[in-house]
């Protein structure tokens, strides 16, 4: 997974925050507000290692099942979860055909759905679009009715941007924040009650993201596959990592996360 396809699933998720039954659950989880460099890194590497290794390595069946232990740990709806996958499918796309040195080809953007697809059912998520399109109708449909203001998520969301910021010199921070908002849609804007960035700085920033993807263009081909633990911004496991270890280990009753009782049934 390339820096620029990893950013574009840092989108994706930074996009679901502002469905408050995501974001708030985020905050009262206190992990991407607290932790946030160490969630995004074991996010990043547990995505990738199914990339890396395919579905049926040891590997790729590990990640999953980490996925699948942390999800399972709190009371997360079937809508919630497809949506999320939903903006995994769509928003890559969307951003490298917009930023992007070249759009996506239609074998690409099958190949990202079939991907996603697999990866939903091996989550167990239910109704789980068969095309891009499908998927693309669900996200707006979705997004149309759920999007929301929310307290806890606009602090996931500030945590977020300070996370992106602090990987640069910190004279910078205030520029890219304004750079990073001047990307965002009116949508999520408006979710998170930020003001909305002067229609001329929106204009230079998305100019100059246009720009560094023609200047990409011009770049010779990537002569071997770049992986997200190569990334220079995973910086939680400088000694080197096991999956299995990676990810939340969730208390019950703590945080958001319910108890579960002989019955099968939750409480908070």
């Amino acid at each position: 997974m390339t820096p620029e396809e990893t950013g574009t699933l840092e989108l994706a998720l930074y996009r679901t925050y502002a469905v408050p039954s995501i974001g708030g659950l985020l905050a009262r989880t206190a992990e991407l507000t607290d932790r946030t460099q160490k969630r995004y890194d074991d996010t990043s590497l547990l995505l990738d290692a199914v990339v890396e290794h395919g579905f049926d390595s040891e590997q790729g069946r590990t990640a999953v099942r980490r996925i699948n232990q942390m999800h399972r740990s709190y009371d997360i709806g079937n809508d919630d979860m497809r949506y999320v996958l939903c903006t995994f499918v769509v928003m890559p796309k969307r951003w490298i055909d917009s930023y992007g040195w070249r759009r996506l080809s239609r074998h690409e953007t099958v190949a990202s759905t079939v991907h996603y697809r697999t990866l939903g059912q091996r989550m167990g998520i239910k109704d789980i679009p068969e095309t891009y399109e499908e998927f693309e109708a669900c996200l707006d449909a979705y997004e149309a009715a759920h999007f929301a203001w929310d307290e806890g998520a606009r602090r996931v969301s500030d945590a977020t941007l300070d996370l992106m910021a602090s990987w640069y010199p910190r004279p910078l921070a205030p520029v890219l924040r304004t750079a990073t908002l001047a990307l965002l849609d009116e949508p999520l804007l408006k979710a998170f009650r930020y003001p909305p960035p002067a229609p001329a700085v929106r204009s230079l920033v998305r100019r100059a993201v246009r720009a560094r993807g023609r200047a990409v263009r011009l770049l010779p081909p990537r002569r071997a596959p770049h992986f997200a633990r190569q990334n220079w911004e995973i910086k939680s496991s400088p000694d080197g990592y096991r999956l299995q270890d990676l990810g939340t280990r969730p208390v019950p009753g703590a945080g958001g996360c319910p108890v579960r009782h002989v019955d099968g049934s939750a409480s908070q």
